[in-house]
């Protein structure tokens, strides 16, 4: 292979900048990280609730969010979710597969962060940390980045900043600002992966409650997309997993103002109906029991009060005198327990976002600007986010890898 010997800039020490630092050094690059926290990788140490879900087994590409789906396609053929297993383990990190997801052996996130900035040591990678960039420019024949002490000069940049999301860990998003100085356009971020505020006044009644259901997201009063799993009750409306997956399409559809709407399946989400169907059938022997008692065992019993005000039933009246109707109403009401969606929780609470650079406006995957020659961009820059599962670390070590790749050698695939 063809040694390049570039100056290559790379400005985040987060995930994808560790990687595309990684490889650009490889290939025979000088590379120069700068990061403004005092730490690199700080995003990965929170990541997977500190224990990291790198990457997952399932590379579905429904679990990969972008405008341009084909381009997230090809570039995830050309470092894939096998080449990262692989990248980490040859960096002395074996993967742990919990049902698909991908974990250090060792369960501690703490352990990738490490690993990657041991392995950019090792490469004589040059890191700046608690170095902020105030500006970056192309100037003459080389790229110009300003800190506050000091001016850096490369052939290459690479942008690597992140989104806002999550800014208790140094987030800021002001890539976004580094990338418009280049001529590039940006998709606003909002959030996703996280909560979702609700009209309803009922949600404090149901706040700490854990339930399984089906998570159907309305628009317009059209289903736009469902998930499974543990929904969490809070205060001010929804949380869990699936309505994680969910959040990105409410961020967006509420930005234009549509209206969105969850419905949780309680009964689905126990499989295959159930628990409907042993609720239906008890009746013989429930028949005297109060409303919250005839639930016992089939709901929490706050999240059964609240199903029960919401058919109109009062909550000591028995079951042997609800009418056909109440009861077909209570059932509707655990088919189709219905949220109104106000908001989405903020970036502070957000793993990551939607919105950012398009990946029309680079040059196929090498991950090149098509607006300025020798910048590259990667990583939560890009108008891409994953589902929850790993799938965000995974475009990272892609878009990373790729971005370094070409950098240092001046050539790549193009779509």
């Amino acid at each position: 292979m063809k040694q390049s010997r570039k100056q290559i800039l790379v400005a985040g020490g987060g995930a994808s900048g560790l990687m595309a630092a990684i490889t650009a050094a490889r290939r025979g690059a000088k590379v120069t990280l700068l990061e403004k926290n005092k730490q690199t990788g700080k995003k990965l140490l929170v990541t997977g609730n500190g224990r990291c879900n790198f990457t997952n087994r399932n590379q579905d590409m429904k679990n990969y969010r972008s405008g341009c789906p084909a381009f997230v396609e090809q570039a995830l053929r050309e470092f894939s979710m096998e080449d990262a297993v692989k990248f980490f383990e040859d960096l002395g990190i074996p993967a742990r597969d919990r049902d698909g997801y991908l974990y250090p052996a060792d369960g501690q996130a703490s352990s990738v962060a490490s690993a990657l900035r041991l392995e950019a040591e090792r490469l004589k990678v040059r890191i700046g940390c608690n170095t902020e960039i105030l500006s970056a420019e192309y100037i003459g024949s080389s790229f110009q980045v300003k800190t506050a002490g000091w001016q850096y000069e490369g052939d290459a940049l690479i942008l690597t900043c992140g989104s806002p999301a999550a800014p208790g860990t140094g987030a800021s998003g002001d890539g976004y600002q580094l990338a418009e100085g280049f001529g590039h356009t940006v998709v606003p971020p909002l959030p996703a992966l996280t909560g979702l505020y609700a009209a309803e006044k009922d949600c404090a009644k149901l706040a700490g409650i854990r339930q399984e259901a089906k998570v159907v997201l309305l628009i317009d009063g059209k289903e736009c997309i469902e998930e499974t799993g543990e929904v969490q009750f809070t205060s001010y409306g929804l949380s869990g997993i699936p309505v994680f997956q969910v959040s990105r399409y409410v961020s967006r559809a509420l930005e234009k103002g549509r209206r969105c709407e969850i419905l949780l399946n309680l009964w689905e989400g126990r499989g295959s109906g159930q628990t409907r169907r042993v609720f239906e059938e008890s009746r013989e022997y429930t028949g005297e029991r109060s409303g919250t008692d005839t639930l016992l065992g089939v709901f929490p019993e706050k999240l059964s009060g609240v199903l029960l005000e919401r058919a109109g039933i009062s909550r000591k009246k028995k079951r042997n005198q609800w009418t056909q109707e109440e009861e077909n109403r209570l059932i509707r009401q655990a088919e189709e327990m219905r949220f109104s969606v106000v908001r989405c929780r903020g970036f502070e609470q957000a793993q990551v976002c939607t919105g950012g650079v398009p990946l029309t406006e680079l040059k196929g995957i090498t991950m090149e600007s098509a607006c300025m020659p020798g910048l590259y961009l990667a990583g939560e820059l890009l108008d891409v986010d994953g589902a929850c599962g790993g799938y965000n670390l995974q475009w990272a070590w892609t878009s990373g890898y790729l971005a370094g790749s070409a950098a240092a050698e001046g050539t790549g695939i193009l779509c």
